[in-house]
């Protein structure tokens, strides 16, 4: 949404829009807990309204090989939007041309190595999942950027709540991790320079 043009408001109303919810919705299969129609007609939704108008990637891994891909800016279709949420034991994994595709933070939640591939020398990065079992994965199977790259963090400066708290909507929740969001961006800010 953001490299669509999308506001930051925008992204609060997103967020605040009770309808999130119908994504996350209950549904047993073959690879997980949750029915993909809500998140695939949403990714849908995104990839209509919020055409990339800056440099964007996402990043994927091709399961079972557990290979990472990078896809930017006009070769991003729903499908990929809707494998970025595709988490394992959740959602099931997204096929697009004939491989089968789930979320890239299965090799690590901030794909740092993805903004130095398309050229960036700085980064701001935003990591919500700093939890034991992420760190340990990341550390274990994650691919780190180069020490050339200049890494500013956004993370949690409080516990955000056990992960199944995110798997319901809650206005109050939403509210205060928008909340808490704003204020560590606010800190961290004070350690940008030009």
């Amino acid at each position: 949404m953001l490299a669509g043009g999308a506001s930051p408001d925008d992204l609060v109303r997103q967020w605040l829009d009770p309808t999130t919810q119908e994504v996350l919705q209950v549904g047993w299969h073959a690879t997980g807990i949750l029915r993909p129609e809500g998140l695939h007609r949403k990714a849908h939704e995104l990839v209509e309204r919020f055409r990339p108008r800056v440099p964007f990637g996402l990043t994927l891994v091709e399961v079972p090989l557990m290979r990472l891909r990078l896809v930017r800016d006009s070769e991003i279709t729903w499908q990929h939007l809707a494998a970025t949420c595709s988490v394992p034991l959740c959602f099931p994994p997204v096929r697009i041309e004939g491989r089968y595709y789930v979320d890239g933070g299965l090799r690590g939640a901030l794909p740092l190595w993805a903004a130095e591939a398309m050229g960036a020398r700085r980064a701001i990065a935003i990591n919500a999942w700093t939890k034991a079992p992420f760190r340990w994965l990341y550390k274990a199977i994650g691919r780190r950027p180069s020490a050339a790259l200049q890494v500013i963090r956004i993370e949690p400066s409080r516990d955000l709540g056990p992960l199944s708290t995110s798997m319901r909507w809650n206005e109050g929740n939403v509210r205060r991790w928008i909340e808490w969001g704003e204020q560590d961006a606010n800190q961290a800010v004070t350690s940008i320079t030009m």
